[in-house]
């Protein structure tokens, strides 16, 4: 059974949006969480520190969350194999889309990107297709 949790939902929102407004302020940079974690495979001079102090944020954030008591229930969960598909399917429609969810529809939309805007809307259309797939043709 779901649940939503409104405080919680908005809470984590503005989080997220406060964390992006921040990077941008102090950085200059965009927080798309593809793009920050790409730039550590080929890292410009002085461009590391920022890059895993915002990862080591988010990790550290979940973690924290997770110690006390926020952690999520997964109750059916998928195979290593599954895992590592979803992986690599979602890497390349990261590369495919030139970005991942958090650039485009956190702050792309945020700086009103037509292309941001088109990216976010096939998200949500692949993750109903999918959500519908799974539901209701598969049984999922």
């Amino acid at each position: 059974m779901e649940s939503f949790t409104p405080y919680s939902a908005l809470t984590g929102g503005a989080l997220i949006g406060l964390a992006a407004v921040v990077l941008m302020l102090f950085q200059g940079r965009i927080a798309g969480i593809s793009g920050i974690v790409g730039g550590l495979f080929a890292p410009s001079a002085g461009d590391v520190a920022w890059r895993v102090a915002f990862l080591a944020g988010m990790l550290g954030g979940a973690a924290a969350l997770g110690a006390v008591g926020y952690a999520p229930v997964l109750s059916d969960r998928p195979g290593h194999a599954v895992i590592a598909l979803a992986g690599l399917l979602v890497g390349f429609g990261t590369r495919l889309g030139s970005g991942c969810t958090s650039g485009h529809g956190v702050c792309g939309l945020a700086r009103l990107s037509p292309r941001s805007l088109v990216a976010t809307l096939a998200f949500m259309a692949s993750a109903a297709a999918v959500v519908f797939v799974a539901r209701h043709l598969l049984g999922a």
